[in-house]
C-alpha cells in the first residue's frame, strides 16, 4: 500500500516534527525545574530592606561574609589579604567591573566596614551591597472587622 493513502502518484517525503517538538518541550521543562537546584553559594542570611534593586553589570565579582565571619570570593574561602591580592590582580587585568558584597545580618558592622574599606583600597569604586527584599506583613485586623 502506498504512503499517500493508496493513490497512485508521487510519494510525500515530509518530516514529521511533532515528536521532535515534544522532546524539546520535555527537555525545556526538565532544565527549567533543575536549573535552580544547580546553583550553589554561601548560606548568608541577608538583612531585609525596602530599597529598589540597582542595575548591575553582567560581569561582577561577589564577596560574601557568612555568620561566622568567613570571607568568600565567588564561593571560594579566602582571608582578607588573599582577597586584596586577588581583587588587585582582577582589577589590573581588567576583568573586574563590579563587586557585590553580601554579608550575613549577624556579622558585626565593623567587620563589614573593614571588608568594604579593603575593597575600596584596591581602587574599586563600583561596590554594591546585596540585601534581601523586605517581607510585606499583612496588617492585623481589629475586633469587629
Amino acid at each position: 500500500m502506498a504512503a499517500n493513502g493508496g493513490k497512485k502518484g508521487p510519494l510525500l517525503s515530509e518530516i514529521n516534527v511533532t515528536p521532535l517538538v515534544d522532546v524539546m518541550l520535555v527537555l525545556l521543562i526538565i532544565f527549567m525545574v533543575t536549573a535552580p537546584m544547580m546553583t550553589r553559594g554561601v548560606e548568608v542570611d541577608l538583612p531585609e530592606t525596602s530599597a529598589k534593586a540597582l542595575p548591575q553589570e553582567e560581569e561582577h565579582v561577589e564577596v560574601a561574609i557568612d555568620a561566622q565571619s568567613h570571607l568568600y570570593l565567588n564561593d571560594e574561602t579566602v582571608d582578607l589579604e588573599e582577597l586584596k591580592q586577588r581583587l588587585h590582580a582582577m582589577k589590573s587585568s581588567g576583568i573586574l567591573k563590579q563587586v557585590l558584597l553580601r554579608a550575613d545580618k549577624r556579622v558585626p558592622y565593623g567587620q563589614v566596614v573593614m571588608v568594604m574599606a579593603s575593597i575600596r583600597e584596591m581602587g574599586i569604586t563600583d561596590l554594591g551591597l546585596v540585601t534581601a527584599p523586605e517581607e510585606v506583613k499583612p496588617k492585623a485586623k481589629g475586633p469587629g472587622r
